[in-house]
């Protein structure tokens, strides 16, 4: 009996520790703001890519694999 009681506390406890996670709508405006976003500069972005995949040399993604010589 006690050892159920032991083992229902702690998950239980833990559970609703994590229910409020989420943003609340307060938050909201200042998760919204340019500095707040993943790519803050899409076309400084778009260059970095560019000049990285050029330097890989390669045609499908940063996940495949390239000669590094510059050659398609």
């Amino acid at each position: 009996m006690y050892k159920l009681f032991y083992l229902v506390l702690p998950s239980t406890l833990l559970i609703g520790g994590c229910a409020n996670l989420g943003v609340q709508p307060w938050e909201r405006d200042l998760l919204a703001k340019p500095e707040m976003q993943l790519i803050s500069d899409p076309v400084e972005s778009s260059l970095d890519e560019h000049i990285y995949f050029s330097k890989e040399a390669s045609s499908g993604g940063r996940g495949f694999g390239g000669g590094g010589c510059g050659c398609n």
